[in-house]
């Protein structure tokens, strides 16, 4: 582990997402995020809730969870009736570069996990690019893609519905959760991941390498990298 820390702060060797695949599970920080958003179109959607957690060796480190509310001025359509944050709700929230900031903060030596990466790593880099923040390269475990991996095995035209999170915390035998709160579903995601990582057999000895079959293990880049 030393090593592999040594040369990745230096540069030296593989690439880094080279270097972060061949990571341990036992010396990988979990992050486990989820945000509340006013639509499902990245390049309009606000963010109006972001929750995360953290969690290492198939626990949930309680301590370092984190949950804000954000002020916006967008539309917020009938995001309310899911999540259930209103005007007043959002009005007394925080900005969001403030929560950004200290989001970035807690990057570093992080592997996120997120439940739709797609989606909300899209608005992320929408965000980032609208405010002009320093560009960040972030790794991620997508739960909703491990679980589509799973039950491709199973059918041919995977049943609608059944990749929601909900839904997977039902089929691997985990407590319901109220949904459509960011810091409750950041919890459940990254209890699903414990999970759906011990159903593919993984240990803590294995490499998050041994992910990428699945293609639920990526990276991307938030922000605009400038020269």
């Amino acid at each position: 582990m030393l090593q592999w820390l040594s040369n990745w702060l230096s540069g030296r060797g593989p690439s880094s997402f080279d270097r972060f695949k061949n990571a341990t599970l036992q010396d990988t920080t979990l992050m486990s995020i989820d945000l509340e958003l006013t639509s499902l179109n990245a390049n309009e959607s606000e963010i109006t809730s972001f929750g995360w957690v953290c969690g290492r060796n198939s626990s949930i480190a309680l301590e370092t969870s984190a949950y804000s509310v954000v002020k916006t001025k967008a539309s917020l359509g009938q995001s309310p009736v899911i999540h259930g944050l209103i005007q007043d709700n959002i009005a007394k929230g925080e900005k969001i570069e403030d929560v950004l900031t200290e989001f970035i903060a807690q990057l570093p030596w992080k592997v996120l996990v997120i439940h739709n990466a797609n989606l909300d790593l899209a608005v992320l880099d929408a965000v980032f690019r609208r405010l002009n923040l320093p560009a960040q390269e972030v790794y991620y475990i997508d739960t909703l893609q491990l679980a589509l991996y799973e039950l491709k095995k199973e059918h041919e035209v995977v049943p609608s519905n059944s990749a929601s999170l909900g839904a997977c915390l039902l089929r691997a035998g985990l407590p319901a959760v109220p949904q459509h709160n960011a810091l409750e579903d950041a919890m459940a995601a990254l209890l699903l991941c414990y999970a759906q990582l011990a159903s593919l057999g993984l240990t803590q000895q294995s490499c998050l390498a041994d992910l990428s079959h699945t293609k639920a293990l990526g990276k991307k880049t938030l922000g605009v990298v400038k020269p």
